[in-house]
């Protein structure tokens, strides 16, 4: 399933005429099935702004917004991986349960492979920066690596350039009459902040690069859990059907042993009148001597 989907499908209730014998299992696959437009709406956001991430349109909002909903987006798999994980343990199911148990996994397991894609591009994007700012701190011996490398990277060493000279200008400015040592000093401090500045974006951007790593792994393992929980109802779905065989052909065996039985009663009924008749006609047979003797 793409991110790029139309609006939520309802669940209908498992009985007919939309009545529903099991109401929880029912509650649940709606409200997950209402989450997963959510997640396909963040998805689909977080990939836009994403795309102007290191463009003329990027800014401190525009990352802040990605940062934001990606984490948002993050917390609501997991809660999303909970809810399907309760839904999939449920046995004792008809088949439009079982249907919309399947039916709700795959979206989410699409839609999860679709967010994992996304926050890599994400963490791709804010190494770029990282290794960017760092090309332009005084004494940087940081190399670039090729994926840092075209339109997209001059544009951020511009942007970087910018910020670094347009506060010495404002300060110079400022200071027209001062001598020239202290004009000196004052650029060195104001370097100083800019290069103070730049570590501290450099840092925030590591950390958040940290945060999406660790939202990959822990998404990873739910993709485990999802996997375990789909072998483990395939056993159990087996081990159903091959009692259901069982009793199948137990039934059919159990048959077998009734019908050979009355079979065996027909021709026992059968040799005992066979000899009753045979004493009847004796029995006369004599009674018919002694009256005739």
């Amino acid at each position: 399933m793409s991110f790029l989907s139309s609006k939520p499908q309802g669940v209908m209730g498992s009985g007919s005429g939309g009545f529903s014998d099991s109401p929880e299992f029912d509650s649940v696959a709606n409200r997950l099935s209402n989450q997963l437009f959510t997640l396909t709406t963040n998805i689909s956001t977080v990939h836009r702004l994403l795309g102007m991430v290191g463009t003329k349109k990027d800014s401190h909002e525009i990352r802040d917004r990605v940062s934001s909903l990606t984490d948002d987006t993050r917390e609501l798999c997991k809660s999303l991986g909970d809810d399907v994980k309760f839904l999939q343990s449920w046995t004792d199911v008809t088949p439009s349960q079982r249907f919309t148990q399947q039916k709700l996994s795959r979206e989410f397991t699409s839609l999860l492979a679709d967010f994992q894609s996304v926050q890599r591009l994400s963490a791709e994007k804010q190494r770029q920066f990282v290794i960017a700012a760092k090309s332009h701190l005084p004494g940087s011996t940081q190399l670039l690596s090729p994926g840092a490398e075209g339109p997209e990277f001059e544009y951020q060493q511009q942007q970087l350039l910018m910020q670094e000279q347009l506060p010495q200008s404002q300060r110079l400015e400022q200071l027209p009459r001062r001598s020239q040592v202290q004009q000196q000093e004052t650029l060195d401090i104001v370097a100083q902040e800019e290069i103070d500045f730049q570590n501290s974006l450099i840092a925030e951007r590591e950390l958040e690069i940290q945060g999406i790593e660790q939202g990959i792994s822990e998404l990873n393992e739910i993709f485990r859990d999802l996997g375990t929980m789909v072998t483990e109802q395939g056993v159990l779905v087996d081990n159903i059907e091959s009692n259901i065989t069982n009793v199948a052909d137990s039934t059919q065996q159990a048959s077998a042993e009734l019908t050979k039985a009355s079979r065996y009663q027909k021709g026992t009924r059968n040799k005992s009148c066979c000899l009753l008749l045979i004493l009847v006609v004796i029995l006369a047979v004599v009674l018919l001597a002694v009256f005739l003797g």
